[in-house]
């Protein structure tokens, strides 16, 4: 399994008019008659849904920093059911889904994001692409996305990691 960064395209920027970043990550899943397809849905669930450990501490100390801050520091709906009736995807709200994406996404007082999850199927088989497009709002969004970027790169390879299966 390969995860591999890509060239954000062009449409992502549209999702979020005024962003400053984007970046994109792809993972190409393999065909095959013992391979599950998997769509958008699928696919976002399970690379957002659960976290590995050292993202989750990761995320709590990210939340105890900013919170000083007035920053939102959401946690999940309902830790049973990751993908919960009030349409999020673990802390993420869901903003648009499809079977060949979706969009998740967040506004805060210092930034706004997109996360979307890509999948597009062809006789090779299966790339999921994950993307985050953000806009900053003031110093503050942009401090935060600076200081955050070393992690980020590594959270999104591990959690798009995960859309593989154990």
């Amino acid at each position: 399994m390969t995860i591999r960064e890509i060239t954000p395209e062009a449409g992502a920027w549209a999702l979020l008019p005024g962003a400053q970043f984007a970046d994109a990550f792809r993972l190409m899943l393999p065909s095959g008659p013992d391979v599950a397809p998997v769509d958008a849905l699928t696919a976002a669930r399970r690379m957002m849904a659960t976290s590995p450990a050292w993202v989750r501490r990761l995320m709590a100390l990210r939340n105890v920093l900013v919170a000083p801050l007035g920053l939102k520091t959401p946690e999940p709906a309902n830790a049973d059911d990751p993908a919960d009736a009030d349409g999020r995807i673990g802390i993420f709200p869901i903003l648009s889904s499809g079977p060949e994406r979706v969009v998740l996404g967040m506004a805060d007082k210092h930034l706004d994001f997109r996360a979307v999850v890509d999948v597009h199927r062809d006789a090779a088989g299966c790339q999921v692409t994950a993307t985050t497009v953000v806009r900053t709002h003031n110093w503050l969004g942009r401090a935060y996305l600076a200081a955050i970027l070393p992690f980020h790169r590594l959270v999104v390879r591990s959690m798009l990691g995960q859309v593989a299966g154990p």
